[in-house]
């Protein structure tokens, strides 16, 4: 079962209505997009109404035919059972080479999406919201090595994020296929 998980997304952009970015942070620059499309797997995760009882999360990323990044969020509620899915829409708010963009799944309103650190290779991202609030490591697998994770949850205590409450999340046989 789908149900859609844009309600409390959208609610998240709506108080928020922020494209900023924490202060005392920087976004990366060199930033390719063709690169960055595809899968990610959330590895870990400050916690949020929106994702809240949420395992298996991944976001797709591809392009739109107005040149924005068409964003597909998916995670399986365990409680109820349920797969839940927002689909929402990016677009640059500097140069195209650096990563940062506004996000929105709901209307004219957008939120921050910052990526601040990012593998070379394109396999792993720490990104967060217009403050320090919203923390995501995303990786292209949905385990990722624990030295690359214990580096991002270093780089994220050093940019003054809480670490310290930082969800992990599931995958693997936590998720049922759909």
């Amino acid at each position: 079962m789908l149900k859609p998980l844009g309600v409390g997304l959208a609610a998240i952009f709506l108080l928020t209505g922020c494209t900023g970015i924490p202060s005392g942070t920087e976004p990366v620059t060199g930033f390719e997009l063709d690169r960055y499309l595809g899968k990610w797997y959330e590895i870990a995760r400050l916690d949020h109404s929106f994702e809240r009882g949420l395992d298996c999360v991944t976001a797709t990323y591809s392009l739109r035919d107005d040149d924005g990044v068409r964003v597909i969020n998916r995670g399986y509620n365990t409680q109820e059972q349920a797969w839940d899915e927002a689909e929402g829409r990016a677009y640059f708010t500097e140069d195209k080479t650096v990563g940062r963009l506004k996000v929105s799944f709901f209307g004219p309103f957008f939120g921050g999406y910052n990526i601040l650190e990012l593998d070379n290779d394109y396999q792993w991202a720490l990104v967060a919201g217009p403050n320090r609030d919203y923390l995501w490591i995303l990786s292209r697998t949905p385990q990722m090595k624990p030295d690359t994770e214990a580096r991002l949850r270093e780089r994220a205590a050093e940019l003054d994020f809480p670490t310290d409450k930082l969800i992990d999340v599931a995958h693997g046989e936590a998720c049922p296929s759909a």
